[in-house]
């Protein structure tokens, strides 16, 4: 069995390609590879280091699989394996088109809110804008590989995904 030490990033764990654009399908089958190898329960005869190993490494493919199946995580990841820090914590400048398009969200939400139809439709726009930033992290990742624009969109997606949450527990309240 492999050691979690030898795996330089989540990418080389399960093989794939460090990009942005991931086939999920290839990442679940990976995951699941993975996880019959290494899962705590095929080595409970093992020594007590190879059942350190082995909850070690079960540990790194479960964090390395959640990581890379949230969109928002994995640019996060990205960038930092590409040594740009997103400072989510101490960079909240955004563009101001970013801005006021946040703040017309917000207006229209609290002015549709009990509106079944105008919900969905601005679920609808919230929706197809987190699609477009995600598809210009794609584009700054895999393509002009600018892990700075990168990072300045996820720190947007992180707001589109916020409203969003806001958005949806409004539709089920």
């Amino acid at each position: 069995m492999a050691n979690p030490s030898e795996f330089e990033d989540y990418f080389a764990l399960f093989q794939i390609k460090p990009q942005f654009k991931i086939d999920r399908q290839a990442l679940e089958s990976a995951y699941l590879t993975v996880q019959k190898q290494v899962h705590p329960d095929l080595h409970v005869s093992g020594s007590d280091a190879e059942k350190r190993v082995s909850m070690q490494m079960a540990t790194l493919a479960n964090t390395a699989y959640r990581t890379l199946g949230h969109p928002i995580q994995r640019g996060l990841y990205l960038c930092s394996r590409n040594g740009v820090d997103p400072q989510l914590e101490t960079n909240t400048a955004m563009p101001a088109a970013f801005l006021m398009q946040q703040m017309e969200w917000r207006e229209t939400l609290d002015e549709v809110r009990g509106d079944p139809v105008a919900l969905d439709q601005l679920l609808d726009e919230v929706e197809q804008a987190k699609q477009n930033v995600l598809k210009e992290v794609e584009v700054a990742i895999d393509v002009a590989k600018d892990f700075e624009v990168a990072s300045e969109k996820l720190r947007a997606l992180l707001f589109i995904d916020k409203f969003s949450q806001e958005l949806e527990d409004a539709i089920t309240a």
